[in-house]
């Protein structure tokens, strides 16, 4: 049973994190930044190994600003908010690009990837928020602030919501925001994960959709009985 679920009359409201959670776009999205972030680690060779395998398995759950700005403050190089912009944009229009080609409807993921998976009209786009432009300022996991204007909008109260998250830094900002969070790892190709996403207090961890779905029918079961 998955505390996070247990005790719920009805389903609690459900935060879904996209990349990683309701699709398997970690492995795609870095291999489309590589070029971009090659051409950033000539530029900034001190910021260390730029491979998308690398990158992955250290820095899951944050955006290109946030990973370059800490991995080019860990050497202690400097660059200026204007400059990093310029690396910003065509990394993120190569990966959107690259996953609109990639990925396809997954039917063990009901609730999916917008247009790519074929699947807008379940997540319209005003459920929809995102670190890059739904707050005042871009701002990555784990800052808890994407979760706030999702909470505002949505007019729920952190309690009872649930968050799904995939990746450490994920879960961080739902816990931060007062979200029971429970991770889950059916797209996550790097070992250890369920371990250190229970490390941070996640009230549970699940192994693929289905899983998290029966578990949320028992648990109404049972409250009902």
């Amino acid at each position: 049973m998955n505390p996070a679920l247990s005790g719920h009359a009805q389903s609690p409201t459900v935060l879904l994190d996209a990349d990683g959670t309701l699709l398997p776009s970690e492995e795609p999205a870095f291999e489309a930044s590589a070029e971009v972030t090659g051409a950033f680690a000539e530029r900034f060779p001190q910021m260390g190994d730029p491979s998308p395998d690398h990158l992955r398995r250290t820095i899951t759950g944050k955006d290109f600003r946030t990973t370059a700005q800490d991995l080019l403050t860990h050497q202690g190089v400097t660059c200026g908010p204007e400059e990093l912009e310029q690396w910003v944009g065509p990394e993120t229009t190569d990966i959107s690009a690259h996953i609109d080609r990639v990925l396809r409807p997954r039917p063990d993921v009901p609730a999916a990837c917008f247009t790519a998976t074929g699947l807008d009209e379940l997540l319209p786009e005003d459920v929809r928020f995102s670190a890059e432009d739904s707050v005042p300022l871009p701002t990555s996991k784990p800052d808890p602030a994407v979760y706030e204007p999702a909470l505002r909008d949505l007019g729920i109260a952190p309690s009872p919501a649930l968050s799904v998250e995939d990746s450490v830094t994920g879960a961080e900002s739902a816990i931060k925001a007062g979200i029971a969070t429970t991770g889950l790892v059916q797209f996550v190709p790097v070992a250890g994960r369920a371990e250190a996403l229970r490390a941070t207090r996640v009230t549970g961890v699940v192994g693929s959709w289905k899983e998290l779905v029966d578990e949320s029918i028992d648990d109404r079961e049972a409250v009902r009985t």
